[in-house]
């Protein structure tokens, strides 16, 4: 009987090391089991706030059907992809798509802010093009719909391309060396704004993430991830709070909010999402970023102004800026108001180094298309 009664205070002596009832905290054992099981229904529950819409669970990517109908997928991605790499779609002839999407810095240029014609510098941070099939609004504010409306937009932006879209066209149609290829990829050989941009976005969508160390692990392998990650992927779903924005496999909940940088009435000042809608309660917002391939993609935010991770969950433990209005700013009403998701963490110091080894697990060995050797002449 003795031995008997040994054996249950050990089995629930080994329960408390793995898991405290009354705090309701897991081991590094228990969370890489329940994580890496494979199974989601295992993964101990996210603390996400009620105010929180459509919430879906972080994950692998699903594969994308878009183009499985379409037979000439192929030949209308190869279209896209010389497009994508010519700059004779702009004015000075001496800037493409690719020259702000590079296939070597993340699919974005790894600059602050991007430069356009005549050296022109934008406002804002260029953008990685990298799973933007998986996107359903485009630019930091989301003033494109499709696609199709970013690329014209870039194109016919004075300080980014500098022409105009028909002027794109023209200058594609005294090249006899795109005849056959949008023959190939449209069944003739007429050649239009509407061809010329649903290649490019055909060309785009392909641009997808590989395997991450993250997928791999949550598929059932579970020594992609070190004991350290395994607690940075706890804490991103609970106590950082990370996940009440950055949720869904593309780690982004593709909503806007004000994270207190709008700078209002001061140097860099954006109103951000304002700008299209004209609402006051936009002012300051910007779109959540997929936090995947962020290895390769600094520096960050919107305005490009953060050159390392660690300054940044620095910032978000701090709850971010909390903007003060002035005498002056007293009753104006546009005054930004910052997310109301954004809270003081708490989080001690090896705490956000967890959370900073976990975020960077969520890259991949990057994926290059290579340009190609020669454009139609």
């Amino acid at each position: 009987m003795k031995r008997i009664l040994y054996i249950i205070l050990l089995i629930a002596c080994f329960g408390c090391q793995n898991k405290q009832s009354k705090s309701g905290s897991y081991s590094v054992i228990e969370l890489k089991t329940r994580y890496g099981s494979g199974d989601f229904t295992q993964w101990p529950d996210a603390l996400v706030d009620s105010s929180v819409q459509d919430f879906q669970e972080i994950g692998s990517l699903s594969p994308l059907s878009t183009f499985e109908d379409d037979s000439l997928y192929e030949a209308k991605r190869q279209l896209g992809k010389l497009l994508f790499h010519d700059p004779r779609l702009s004015g000075s002839k001496q800037i493409a798509c690719a020259s702000c999407h590079d296939p070597d810095l993340g699919w974005a240029d790894g600059k602050r802010v991007a430069h356009g014609h005549n050296r022109a510098t934008g406002e804002r941070n260029t953008m990685s093009i990298l799973n933007i099939a998986y996107v359903s609004s485009f630019f930091w504010d989301g003033r494109a719909e499709t696609l199709a409306e970013q690329a014209q937009e870039a194109m016919e932006n004075p300080i980014e391309m500098n022409q105009h879209m028909q002027v794109s066209v023209k200058s594609i149609r005294e090249i006899p060396g795109y005849v056959p290829y949008f023959k190939q990829a449209f069944g003739e050989s007429e050649i239009s704004s509407e061809k010329l941009l649903e290649a490019l976005a055909v060309f785009e969508k392909s641009i997808v993430s590989r395997k991450s160390r993250f997928d791999r692990f949550i598929a059932g392998d579970t020594t992609q991830l070190s004991n350290d990650e395994v607690q940075g992927l706890h804490l991103f779903r609970t106590k950082a709070r990370c996940i009440n924005c950055h949720h869904s496999p593309l780690f982004s909940d593709g909503q806007f909010h004000d994270l207190g940088l709008s700078y209002y009435g001061r140097k860099y000042e954006d109103l951000g999402r304002y700008q299209v809608t004209k609402k006051a309660e936009d002012v300051g917002k910007f779109r959540t970023p997929s936090l995947r391939e962020l290895a390769h993609t600094a520096p960050y935010m919107h305005n490009g102004l953060f050159p390392h991770l660690e300054g940044i969950i620095n910032m978000y433990n701090a709850g971010m800026v909390s903007l003060k209005p002035n005498e002056a700013q007293q009753k104006d009403s546009l005054f930004p108001v910052k997310s109301e998701l954004l809270k003081p963490l708490n989080l001690n110091t090896k705490e956000q180094e967890q959370l900073e080894a976990f975020l960077l697990s969520l890259s991949s060995t990057i994926y290059r298309e290579p340009a190609p050797e020669q454009l139609p002449q």
